[in-house]
């Protein structure tokens, strides 16, 4: 995609690049992660958190959940750490190309209401279309 082409088509250019990002994480997410593990790392902090709901009264007791809960999540994080630095270089990469391709003033999505926020008050630039349509392609 040459630098005119975005330039003259900013808001599909942008959501094409989003879809393609939110794409390549869904991938290297899912590849690089144990999804079983993950699933039951997620249950078990479930567990933990229902135990913690009922027990609120034994202070020792969920401050002994409370710790079980802090060493899952780290294990949690640390077997999420993977994919997010894969992943990392190549969004940086894109971003920093299209801040230097894109005007940060230059409205791509025009609101049909003003929405108090500093800078474009009439819509969104490029980072803001690309945080809607990432959402939207991530679901």
């Amino acid at each position: 995609m040459a630098n005119k082409d975005i330039v003259s088509n900013p808001l599909l250019s942008i959501s094409l690049i989003s879809f393609l990002l939110t794409l390549l994480v869904s991938v290297v997410y899912k590849f690089t992660t144990d999804q079983t593990k993950l699933k039951g790392i997620k249950e078990e902090l479930k567990t933990i958190r229902k135990d913690m709901n009922e027990n609120k009264a034994d202070t020792k007791k969920v401050m002994d959940l409370q710790k079980r809960s802090m060493e899952i999540s780290m294990e949690q994080m640390k077997h999420t750490l993977k994919p997010t630095l894969i992943t990392m270089l190549p969004i940086l990469i894109i971003f920093s190309w299209l801040q230097k391709t894109l005007p940060n003033t230059q409205v791509i999505l025009n609101l049909p209401f003003s929405i108090p926020k500093p800078g474009l008050n009439s819509g969104f630039g490029w980072v803001g279309v690309y945080i809607i349509t990432s959402i939207i392609f991530s679901l």
